[in-house]
């Protein structure tokens, strides 16, 4: 049966029928990886102290040999990090044939499903969104407390929280925090429900980026399938959002939503042209993007920086002139300390939360450039005598990397309100910036760059730079959430046993799809434009 022309000229036509029986190989294999990853997550995952596990038959033997379950894990993580690059030369762009917007959404839920109903992976910073919506829920001040002070050591949602922050007030913005307190006041003390709701939390979030990812794309150029390929199916979302249970995939979603509602009436405009007049709704838009980009800086506050950009939107659609920037500027800021003012009040909160903001920069972690930066400059310290100064180094160089990243966004800022940039490309640097210069830097925090530039940025470099990022990056975490201090020849043998599987099962694929793995696969040429 002959594939369907495409809707219009220029566009990609659908995958013939060879190209789509490779395509379920790569989901079949993409969703047993997951299955692995469930089953591996059971014994080497993030679980809780009281681990629900332990009483189901069968499925508590994984808790009882870790390594095996390390094992299994980490063949799961290789397994979809492959699904996911082999998927990419199908929404590669430039090709003659693309696989189509469903055709990922169906490839997304098949490989999120097995990861609903699983302990945390790669981090029991859920554990923390529990101990201090609690103390929300209970009536006290979460910017003042931490929760081994506000619940007490021996509270079963105080036992999850990692040492660390243990005796840390929260840094998250109120809303996410009020919405915390109604789940806890749902789940009590029940870890595992109070996990499997912020998990579904975690799902809206990821439903808002799927809902405003596509459309971001298409305004700015970029093919949907593309951008979600990049943005929504990365290994980076499935293991640290959706796996990991972490509040920024509802921070982005917003954000993303926010702007993309914004942007409706908002008319297209290119430097020179005069601007037309406002169009019925034109406004409302406007305050209802920047309203839901400010909530979602009430979940996490790196949000707020998509709202400077925004404003260069507006501004561009005028004149372009300093002075329509300042008006724009005005409104996202009066809109904005509306909004925030009443979510902060309306739940009952105060602005303390500002202050906990730096909380994150009590861990030093080892994949961010500036702590690394810092740590050399300990060792060479006392290397030469002089001491050891660490903690002085690498809070001068958190103070720096804050004043670059800022330097980073003001350039972005004007650079995109004279027409060298488009603003959401600005915003995507800005944030990444931002994200990489912070001394606690994760993985799963570039995800604020790279969503924001999948749905704008469509060059090959680009593409190429954040495959490989988000690739290497999705393997670096261990599973568990923590080290391996004095037994890291566990996780050295975990991760061969896994490596061998994989190897047997990229044979399986070779045999059953040969076309997957030949080399001009990606490269055929598109048709005339």
């Amino acid at each position: 049966m002959p594939a369907r022309s495409p809707a219009h000229p220029g566009e990609p036509e659908p995958l013939n029928p060879e190209e789509r029986r490779a395509l379920d190989v790569v989901r079949r294999f993409g969703t047993i990886g997951a299955l692995f990853l469930a089953f591996g997550s059971l014994g080497a995952g993030a679980a809780p102290i009281l681990n629900p596990v332990l009483e189901i038959p069968v499925l508590r033997l994984f808790a009882r040999i870790p390594t095996v379950s390390l094992a299994i894990a980490f063949a799961g993580m290789l397994m979809m990090v492959i699904a996911w690059l082999l998927l990419g030369r199908f929404t590669r762009p430039g090709r003659t044939r693309l696989a189509s917007r469903g055709q990922l959404h169906r490839t997304l839920a098949l490989w999120i499903m097995p990861l609903l109903l699983i302990p945390p992976l790669f981090s029991r910073d859920v554990y923390s969104y529990l101990a201090q919506s609690e103390i929300v829920a209970r009536g006290m001040d979460p910017y003042t407390m931490g929760p081994a002070q506000a619940l007490g050591v021996a509270d079963p949602l105080t036992a999850g929280v990692a040492n660390i922050w243990r005796e840390t007030p929260a840094p998250y913005g109120p809303l996410f925090l009020r919405i915390g307190s109604w789940i806890t006041s749902l789940t009590g003390t029940d870890v595992a429900g109070g996990v499997l709701l912020f998990r579904l939390l975690t799902l809206v979030g990821l439903g808002l980026i799927v809902w405003a990812l596509p459309r971001l794309a298409e305004r700015f150029g970029v093919h949907p399938s593309t951008a979600l390929w990049l943005g929504a199916a990365n290994p980076l979302v499935l293991f640290h959002l959706v796996a990991g249970v972490h509040n920024d995939a509802l921070g982005i979603g917003l954000m993303l939503a926010g702007l993309e509602l914004g942007l409706r009436r908002l008319p297209y405009r290119v430097a020179g042209d005069a601007p037309p007049p406002l169009v019925k709704g034109e406004l409302a838009c406007i305050v209802l993007g920047a309203s839901v980009i400010t909530l979602a800086a009430t979940i996490k506050v790196h949000a707020i920086v998509a709202l400077g950009f925004f404003g260069v939107m507006i501004a561009r659609r005028w004149y372009g002139r300093i002075t329509d920037l300042l008006w724009a500027g005005a409104l996202m800021l009066v809109i904005c300390a509306a909004v925030m003012a009443g979510i902060t009040f309306g739940t009952g909160l105060d602005f303390g939360w500002a202050g906990a903001l730096d909380a994150p920069a009590q861990l030093w972690n080892w994949i961010a450039p500036v702590a690394e930066l810092g740590q050399l400059g300990g060792v060479l310290g006392i290397s030469l005598g002089l001491g050891n100064h660490t903690a002085s180094i690498i809070a001068i160089l958190a103070v720096l990397g804050y004043a670059v990243a800022g330097v980073i966004t003001v350039k972005f800022l004007f650079d995109s309100l004279r027409w060298r940039y488009r603003p959401i490309i600005g915003l995507g640097v800005s944030l990444g910036a931002f994200m990489m210069l912070h001394v606690a830097m994760q993985p799963w925090w570039l995800l604020w760059a790279v969503i924001p530039l999948a749905a704008s940025a469509g060059t090959s470099r680009f593409r190429a730079m954040a495959t490989i990022v988000s690739a290497v990056l999705a393997v670096l975490v261990p599973p568990t959430g923590s080290p391996f201090d004095g037994r890291t020849y566990i996780q050295h043998q975990a991760y061969l046993a896994g490596a061998v599987v994989v190897i047997g099962a990229l044979v399986v694929v070779w045999r059953t799809a040969p076309l997957l793995l030949r080399r001009g696969f990606a490269e055929t040429p598109a048709g005339p434009r």
